[in-house]
């Protein structure tokens, strides 16, 4: 039977590492350890994080049963002393970051993990396996959700990525301002709406185009969206019509030249009198075909494999290091991979219009002043390895981004290639 343990869902030498911390007395030491990204992907003017929810749920379950044990002694991974040392771990640390739907930049903590070595090196690589991934999912589908300018967006990348990891995408998505998702798992464990009527297969297993439709109908009703690129589109849609009637929910294209296809079917449709049926488009969008269909009379978008790949970027490329020892600041200096030590914090300044301008990264203990519109970004997220307060929802990271994204400036939200859309500054 499989644990319900987070605990394993890490590297080798975060053990190793705290096996040798035991045996030589540094593994109580306190310790500051910071979760940041060095820079953004290539093209990218901002960064969404996402992930934090899942997360703490995950740090509550990080422990060791007898299942664990047993393997990590079988495997002689670790010694005797560390497996004891094992048995009894609970995170008891504070953890402080970005609440989720917040804006990230390079060099922001999104990030704080304030405990013994011992208690914080063995959470880096379940950290960044959550938040590199659900940020770089919410990140992308934010980019998405701009090109899209007000239309719905559904998630549909079940089929395209590991079945947890479509989950996690799904969560991700819906936080950026995805409408809806595919997938049911989602569906139960988050809340997320779900959407989905039928594939080419359900045309193709009856005699005809319209046999299809009318069962589909019969069990779902006029409203629903029939897919009408099995054979020929302007056939579909004729027969779509006859069968449902003006009434038609709506009509999906997953296939050719979708734009194209999209005005011929909106001007079809109005033509036989279904003026109020709504034209759904997949197949390979990504962003930048969202944003090519905006002129187009598309009233609604499936997106699948891009969406869950992060649409070319699929890490956010986040790190977590060690940056304080006993209070004392500690830093990486390998080139290129470069590290500033001491415990930040960070606030983001505006202009009296709500516009963001900067980033200010600065050492906790010296913090700037903070303006009237100005506003810091971390929150409490555990304390004592307990979290503090009720998390935020899904509903409310959903609010924080649509407000974020309505702070960043305009230039900021294109899709072309460009600095950060605000600088960091460090102090």
């Amino acid at each position: 039977m499989t644990s319900s343990s987070t605990a394993l869902l890490t590297d080798h030498y975060e053990l190793t590492m705290l096996s040798s911390a035991l045996r030589d007395g540094v593994a109580d030491r306190t310790c500051v350890f910071e979760v940041f990204a060095r820079r953004l992907p290539d093209g990218r003017r901002y960064g969404v994080v996402a992930g934090t929810g899942r997360l703490l749920d995950a740090i509550t379950t990080f422990h060791f049963t007898d299942a664990e044990l047993a393997h990590l002694e079988r495997a002689e991974v670790v010694d005797g002393a560390t497996l004891a040392w094992l048995a009894d771990y609970e995170f008891t640390g504070d953890i402080d970051g970005y609440p989720e739907g917040e804006l990230y930049f390079p060099g922001s903590p999104v990030l704080t993990v304030r405990a013994p070595f011992a208690a914080g090196v063995l959470l880096e690589t379940m950290v960044l396996s959550v938040l590199n991934h659900d940020s770089a999912i919410a990140s992308a589908a934010a980019r998405m959700v701009t090109a899209a300018h007000g239309r719905r967006l559904i998630e549909m990348g079940s089929r395209r990525t590991h079945e947890r990891a479509a989950i996690a995408a799904a969560r991700a998505a819906y936080i950026a301002g995805f409408t809806a998702t595919s997938n049911l798992e989602a569906g139960r464990t988050y809340g997320i709406p779900t959407a989905g009527t039928s594939a080419h297969a359900f045309t193709l297993l009856h005699d005809s185009e319209a046999e299809a439709f009318q069962a589909q109908v019969d069990t779902l009703g006029v409203d629903t969206t029939l897919l009408v690129d099995t054979y020929d589109i302007t056939k579909g849609i004729q027969t779509a019509v006859e069968v449902a009637g003006t009434g038609l929910g709506a009509v999906r294209i997953d296939s050719g030249d979708v734009g194209v296809l999209a005005r011929q079917a909106r001007e079809q449709l109005d033509s036989l009198g279904a003026r109020n049926t709504k034209i759904v488009v997949s197949g390979d969008l990504d962003e930048y075909a969202i944003a090519a269909l905006r002129a187009e009379p598309v009233d609604a978008y499936g997106v699948g494999t891009s969406l869950v790949t992060g649409s070319g970027a699929p890490t956010a490329g986040m790190v977590y290091k060690l940056v304080e020892v006993d209070g004392r600041p500690v830093a990486k200096r390998s080139s290129h991979k470069e590290s500033r030590g001491g415990r930040k914090g960070a606030l983001r300044r505006h202009k009296e219009t709500g516009t963001a301008i900067e980033e200010v990264v600065y050492l906790v203990g010296g913090e700037p002043d903070l303006g009237e519109h100005d506003r810091t970004l971390q929150i409490p997220l555990m304390r004592a390895g307990r979290t503090p307060a009720a998390a935020p929802t899904i509903e409310q990271s959903r609010d924080r981004l649509r407000q974020a994204l309505v702070s960043v400036p305009w230039e900021g939200l294109k899709l072309s290639s460009g600095e950060p859309a605000i600088p960091t500054v460090f102090e």
